[in-house]
């Protein structure tokens, strides 16, 4: 066709999502399959002369990839995407507004100190989204390094304006938006309340070829908890859409807002459920003028994957429960089943050389009807050497036959029974179907569902050790002033009451509680990071001490360790032997000091105060009382202090502003505006 031929004004864009390196990294088989795979989506890329890689999230399959997998992706961008080959399109955008959160706000291709043949656009997945105190995610590390180009990443929870990147290719203009990966009823009530903007360029704006990639929930999930393609603007011609796995890359068009849809899939088997059985594909897209061309690749190097289904109450003439040899019967069945795709696996590898030579299996029997299942660690033991997953071939599962009343109301009953079939509970799912279903005198009176999943999701998915601690601290703090200010009495019934009222409030206001949520979630990143610091200077101190014990004279060094205590002594005598000081500095408080040592470094480092947890409501209304216990504790430590304190010791107090920081956020994106003005290219809101 015309737009497949190479020429000055056609756009040749590589389009893939959800590589998720580094998935099963330690599975001593399938380790190295999303390392392969991508290599050889970048091969494509370099064969077929693309002008960019369009990569639509989950990158990474780990919020904090391990270093085998950052420097594995190091190496396939260094392999395949730099070099002599030019790049034949310009921007037109500012690109400080594009690539406003980088220290170097450009395109990597017209960095000087660069030779880059193939740009590489990436929005983040909902596996490597920015986290911690500076808010930073693993593609943050590539774009630093200039291998790839970080877009479509929102600052703001309040509103969202996407910024396209412009670009220009002879005669083809493209307008380029993206949106990382945002809490699917976050981003729904956002677009609800018309919070999120598309800007457009004024000058000739149906000229562009409106390209918008996204990586949220495709598919109903809950209620809120997707994003209906209704919601996006009727303006986009192409919708790439990430996070589903199930490889629908042809366009589909939506007969309501006219754009068309492309849903690449996953590169990786990553769950084993029907829509991933679909074979693997990337897309090789063609753009001139308004006119597109999707061509599908196939990925040659994925593993195999097949699945199926067995009812056995639907082979009443094969299985009699009441048969005492049913279960040896259901075992035959079943290994005849698996054998079969075993074949069929190895039928089709024949035609494909890189295809892995050991397939993935899943055969899923019901076995509703009075069935018993037989041991699947036994049966796997036939197939450790000719399947790539011999410890989940089979999956027993029973689906309940249960009325729903309505399609509003969701039976999580029957979605854990059932198996997974692209329908998966989240954190926060799991944590509100708890307590909607414990007894009362569990139920929370203090927190909501809501906030607690979200403190639970940040707990499992981004390793904040204190979100929970936090979110309750924050809240109990919130209830107090809330109590002072009503000037409720101290009576039990009262304060439970108003208490009751507050938390219905804050229930309503669904808005007020993720203000809440995200408050409480930064002061845990923000305590992290102090921890850290303090952690730093307390080390940075022992090294300091060590060396100098370990300049002076052994037996001078042992003598004056053992008068200073038991605990000291063993920590100094080692290091006066010229072993590493640093190395010692850090693992002396886990092994060779005491308890009286640990008291005294974190009296000197971190204050001791008592937990929010051991403090009720009823406790905010009354007076506080000195703790003798405290007081003594507190001279113990004074004591210690003095006979067991260097005189450098007083040098080394981390500074409390350490963690403080400036935001410019809304200074550059008025920066921004002003520039793109100035450049020729003006946007305004597209209500």
């Amino acid at each position: 066709s015309v737009l497949c031929r190479d020429d000055e004004d056609t756009f040749k864009i590589l389009v893939a999502t959800d590589i998720h390196l580094g998935y099963l990294e330690k599975d001593p088989v399938r380790g190295n399959d999303t390392f392969v795979t991508f290599n050889e989506i970048l091969d494509h890329a370099q064969k077929n002369e693309v002008d960019f890689i369009l990569l639509g999230g989950d990158l990474f399959h780990d919020n904090k990839p391990s270093r085998k997998t950052v420097h594995s992706c190091l190496e396939s961008l260094r392999k395949y995407c730099m070099g002599d080959r030019p790049v034949q399109f310009e921007i037109l955008s500012d690109q400080a507004v594009n690539f406003h959160h980088s220290k170097f706000p450009w395109v990597n291709y017209q960095d000087e100190n660069l030779n880059i043949s193939i740009p590489v656009f990436s929005i983040h997945g909902n596996h490597d989204d920015p986290t911690g105190a500076d808010a930073l995610c693993a593609l943050d590390i590539l774009s630093c390094a200039g291998l790839l180009n970080h877009f479509g990443r929102s600052t703001s929870v309040e509103k969202i304006d996407i910024s396209p990147i412009l670009l220009r290719k002879g005669r083809t203009k493209i307008a380029l938006y993206g949106l990382g990966a945002i809490p699917d009823e976050r981003l729904y009530r956002m677009f609800v309340n018309k919070q999120v903007t598309m800007l457009r360029p004024k000058e000739d704006e149906d000229s562009w070829f409106n390209l918008f990639v996204i990586h949220q929930n495709r598919s109903k999930h809950g209620a809120t908890n997707y994003i209906p393609e209704q919601f996006l603007d009727d303006f986009i011609n192409l919708v790439v859409w990430g996070h589903e796995h199930e490889c629908k890359i042809a366009p589909f068009q939506n007969e309501q807002q006219r754009f068309y849809v492309c849903q690449p899939g996953s590169s990786v088997v990553t769950s084993l459920s029907p829509g991933e059985a679909v074979k693997k594909h990337i897309g090789l897209l063609h753009v001139k003028g308004k006119n597109m061309k999707m061509q599908k690749i196939a990925l040659e190097t994925v593993r195999t994957f097949h699945i199926e289904d067995i009812v056995l109450a639907d082979h009443p003439d094969l299985f009699n429960p009441d048969n005492p040899n049913v279960t040896q019967a259901i075992q035959a069945f079943c290994t005849e089943k698996v054998e079969l795709m075993l074949d069929n696996a190895e039928r089709e590898r024949l035609g494909n050389p890189r295809q892995p030579e050991k397939p993935l299996i899943r055969l899923r029997v019901d076995y509703a009807g009075g069935f018993e299942p037989f041991s699947v660690h036994r049966f796997s033991q036939k197939y450790m050497h000719r399947v790539a997953n011999p410890k989940d071939i089979i999956h027993f599962f029973r689906r309940r036959e249960q009325k729903q009343k309505n399609d509003i109301d969701l039976n999580f009953g029957k979605l854990v029974s059932r198996p997974a079939e692209g329908i998966t509970l989240r954190v926060e799912d799991l944590v509100k179907q708890y307590f909607q279903t414990a007894e009362k005198k569990v139920q929370l009176s203090l927190l909501t569902e809501r906030g607690m999943g979200e403190a639970v999701q940040e707990f499992v998915d981004k390793e904040e050790k204190d979100a929970i601690e936090e979110l309750v601290k924050f809240q109990l703090e919130k209830t107090q002033k809330f109590l002072r200010e009503r000037r409720t009495d101290a009576e039990e019934e009262k304060i439970d009451e108003e208490v009751r009222k507050f938390r219905e409030s804050r229930k309503k206001n669904a808005e007020e509680e993720d203000k809440e949520v995200r408050e409480a979630m930064a002061r845990a990143k923000a305590n992290r990071s102090e921890d850290a610091v303090l952690v730093a200077a307390s080390s940075d101190e022992d090294s300091m001490d060590m060396e100098m014990i370990g300049i002076a004279d052994p037996s001078e060094g042992l003598s004056a360790t053992l008068s200073r205590g038991r605990g000291r002594a063993r920590g100094r005598a080692r290091g006066a032997k010229g072993q590493n000081s640093t190395a010692r500095g850090s693992s002396r408080r886990g092994r060779g000091s005491t308890s009286q040592e640990s008291a005294s470094s974190s009296r000197i480092y971190k204050p001791v105060s008592v937990p929010a947890k051991n403090m009720s409501i009823i406790d905010a209304f009354r007076p506080v009382k000195p703790n003798p216990s405290l007081n003594s504790s507190q001279a113990y430590s004074e004591d210690i202090i003095d006979v067991d304190s260097d005189p450098e010791d007083s040098s080394f107090f981390p500074s409390s502003k350490g963690n403080q920081r400036l935001s410019t956020t809304s200074s550059l994106s008025k920066r921004g505006s002003q520039s793109q003005t100035s450049r020729g290219v003006d946007f305004e809101s597209d209500e």
